[in-house]
């Protein structure tokens, strides 16, 4: 390989720098599953990161008998293009930027701004709208496992495991299908554990390449994948 990879990454061998390892979402879980066998019925949580995460960590804590939640983070999109972030914004209103990004578009203090109050305003609709009257669980005593269905942004993810420390979470568990070399290294060094099947080296990097049959989770799905899931 030519590199070493995290010590405190997991990750699976015969998967390294392949596409279409796995055939969809379920499959990629059952992966994950294995691969985490031992926190199963553990004081632990499983919170996924809306809204790919959801299917994933739903089943994964189904599969190791653990209670579900969410943590609700979302990206910064650039004013152009709002497929492109250049940060995020956690359930708990922390942010984190890419400031090597901003500064090399020229962003301004005024976009910025409006770009946070923008993705702030979303994150607190969609706490109220996907979690209802359900609270944040008590995580000073607790591993969370946190769960998306890949890391297309590390800054999604940074952002959920800056928010949870804050909250006081035990121990962060990080749990993904799929990531590129370069964020998985990044990760791993704010996390206790990093577990990803799929590490992919090279410059170009999208999750879906991991899946032979990927679709977006839209709303409907979301909402029914959540219904009675938490509490």
């Amino acid at each position: 390989m030519g590199f070493s990879l995290p010590n405190n990454l997991v990750d699976l061998p015969e998967f390294f720098d392949k596409v279409r390892v796995f055939r969809d979402r379920q499959h990629a879980v059952d992966i994950l599953a294995d691969m985490l066998g031992e926190y199963g019925a553990r004081d632990a949580v499983v919170m996924a990161i809306p809204a790919g995460g959801v299917p994933v960590g739903k089943v994964l804590a189904e599969r190791l008998s653990l209670p579900f939640d969410l943590a609700v983070v979302s990206k910064i999109t650039l004013p152009w293009n709002t497929e492109a972030g250049y940060g995020a914004v956690a359930f708990d209103g922390s942010v984190r930027l890419n400031h090597d990004l901003v500064a090399r578009i020229g962003l301004t203090e005024k976009q910025i701004k409006e770009g946070i109050d923008k993705t702030s305003k979303k994150v607190a609709h969609r706490m109220k709208s996907l979690r209802r009257e359900h609270v944040l669980p008590n995580l000073s005593a607790q591993q969370v496992i946190l769960v998306d269905d890949g890391l297309a942004s590390e800054f999604t993810m940074r952002a959920a495991v800056e928010a949870l420390k804050k909250i006081g979470a035990a121990s962060i568990i990080v749990a993904v299908p799929t990531g590129p070399r370069r964020t998985v290294e990044r990760i791993a060094g704010e996390v206790d554990i990093l577990y990803c099947a799929n590490v992919r080296s090279g410059w170009s990097f999208a999750v879906a390449d991991a899946y032979e049959r990927w679709t977006d989770v839209d709303e409907e799905e979301l909402f029914s994948l959540l219904r009675g899931a938490l509490g």
